[in-house]
């Protein structure tokens, strides 16, 4: 990715464009580059960020959506933001649900795609193996509807993650943090104009998962993109994007 990751404050985090803030989450494996398609198309309308989630660095006795979403909530306000609208991929939509329901205040709108907060089947039902790059190459593979879409880089960079002893256990943490929170009695709390963009193919979170979103939180638009797994931004950037482009025109009447 050719953008610049600036450093403060003990943060890392890419920052493009001008205009209302648009704060972008990754996902437990993700990576500031899968938000690749939507910096190019919307960093001349918004003032883009993207903090890198410390889910590599965090205690592992402290590895989990608390910790998360109090490193998000200190970057909103060492950064002094406001009207902003929140997206989240996978295990970032889960932090930016959490997110939104506490500091409500300061979140304009959300989007949510492939999120977790109801339902996950993570990596495909099992967690990381180390030292075993077969099996990590499929696990991987698993999250996508074409396998092509993703580079061997990639997969390398996933596989050298986990092959750290600490790094491996942290991501369990939080994975396993992320199955217990369920969210489903709280939905109901978010008001602000909501996305959902689903891949109809979604292996981790089904289908029926963004169904369930669309039915638990007021004010929600549903979007499924076909041929698509869990991360639409990454697979169909172009259809993901004019979706997006739609809800951001007309948030509320979309």
């Amino acid at each position: 990715m050719n953008y610049q990751i600036k450093e403060r404050n003990g943060y890392r985090y890419v920052d493009e464009g001008e205009g209302e803030v648009m704060m972008l989450l990754h996902g437990l494996f993700g990576a500031l580059s899968n938000w690749e398609g939507v910096i190019e198309r919307f960093k001349h309308q918004y003032r883009i960020l993207i903090p890198m989630l410390p889910v590599y660095e965090m205690p592992v006795r402290k590895a989990g959506l608390d910790g998360l979403h109090a490193f998000v909530k200190r970057f909103v306000d060492d950064m002094g933001l406001k009207e902003i609208t929140v997206m989240g991929n996978s295990l970032g939509g889960h932090v930016g649900l959490i997110y939104t329901i506490s500091d409500q205040h300061l979140v304009k709108q959300l989007i949510l795609t492939g999120s977790s907060g109801l339902f996950e089947n993570s990596m495909g039902g099992s967690f990381p193996k180390r030292g075993n790059y077969e099996y990590i190459k499929e696990r991987v593979e698993y999250t996508f509807y074409d396998p092509a879409t993703i580079s061997k880089e990639y997969i390398d960079e996933i596989f050298e993650t986990v092959s750290s002893i600490p790094k491996c256990m942290s991501i369990v943490a939080i994975a396993k943090s992320a199955q217990r929170h369920n969210m489903a009695d709280e939905l109901h709390l978010i008001k602000v104009p909501t996305l959902l963009v689903w891949g109809l193919n979604d292996t981790i979170t089904p289908p029926i998962v963004a169904h369930d979103f669309h039915r638990l939180i007021p004010n929600t638009t549903l979007r499924f993109i076909d041929h698509c797994c869990h991360a639409p931004m990454m697979e169909q950037p172009e259809k993901f994007n004019d979706i997006l482009a739609e809800f951001l025109e007309e948030p509320s009447l979309v």
